[in-house]
């Protein structure tokens, strides 16, 4: 039976609504090279909660009910493209945002066949279940123990330097570049993007630029800062991840744009 959820028990951290709660948390510093955070939404309300999502180069895993649906995992890939979405009403979903690494040393699997799209995985995955959405404090503790086992011995140097390099860079580094200074092929990094995640390894950080780029319009900066041509190529790129114009996103009326709302408070 679904459970309903006191969202003050986990005391948000910040809320879009009354309707509308929300909550992320730094990873533990030995998960962080593969998890960029740990969160939750909930919709206690009796109506469903618009929303768009953007491409923002995280995988997500998501942990979820709602009154309508049983518990559920689902497995989100590398997006390239908005979505509109509606959450049903007295729906709850515990999250991790893995960075792409993780997929190939704690999800060991390829997301390629899930790009932009998701799929859902076998149920008692991680042996989390519904009980554990009970409690987001014990599920962070239980999901970063469970990350914790699964880290690996070693990585590739490669692959962990060149996703320094591109994140650090916020995507604006060539792909000459980076294939010079991780000592590794333009052609061989271009095979392992596709082959594990689906898109080229330019699409990929082209995605950080714009999520980069939404730290400055959530503050109100509706002029490039990174490495775009002219204005016209901005919103160009700011348009075709999240449907809209830079002055719309940071009206972000309804607070449809869930990563704005979160940027814009930090």
């Amino acid at each position: 039976m679904f459970r309903i959820y006191d969202p003050f028990e986990i005391k948000p951290a910040s809320q879009m609504s009354p309707n509308f709660h929300y909550k992320f948390v730094a990873p533990d510093p030995e998960i962080a090279p593969f998890v960029e955070n740990i969160g939750m939404f909930h919709n206690p309300s009796d109506t469903a909660k618009e929303i768009v999502l953007m491409p923002d180069g995280r995988v997500d895993l998501f942990f979820m009910q709602s009154a309508s649906e049983p518990f559920k995992v689902i497995l989100i890939g590398l997006e390239t493209i908005p979505e509109q979405r509606e959450i049903p009403p007295h729906t709850l979903a515990f999250k991790v945002s893995f960075k792409p690494l993780a997929t190939e040393y704690i999800l060991q699997t390829s997301i390629a066949d899930i790009f932009n799209s998701g799929k859902l995985l076998p149920e008692g995955f991680w042996d989390i279940d519904a009980d554990d959405l009970t409690d987001f404090d014990a599920f962070h503790k239980k999901i970063t123990q469970k990350i914790t086992a699964l880290l690996p011995a070693e990585t590739d140097e490669r692959k962990r330097l060149l996703f320094e390099l591109i994140y650090a860079s916020n995507g604006e580094m060539t792909v000459a570049e980076l294939s010079e200074k991780v000592a590794w092929g333009s052609r061989q990094i271009n095979r392992y993007f596709n082959m594990q995640f689906g898109l080229s390894l330019n699409a990929f950080c082209k995605i950080l630029r714009f999520r980069a780029s939404l730290q400055h319009i959530a503050k109100g900066r509706l002029f490039p800062e990174l490495n775009f041509s002219d204005q016209n190529h901005f919103i160009k790129e700011i348009k075709k991840f999240s449907g809209a114009v830079p002055g719309e996103l940071f009206k972000n009326k309804d607070d449809r744009f869930i990563l704005l709302s979160v940027l814009k408070q930090q």
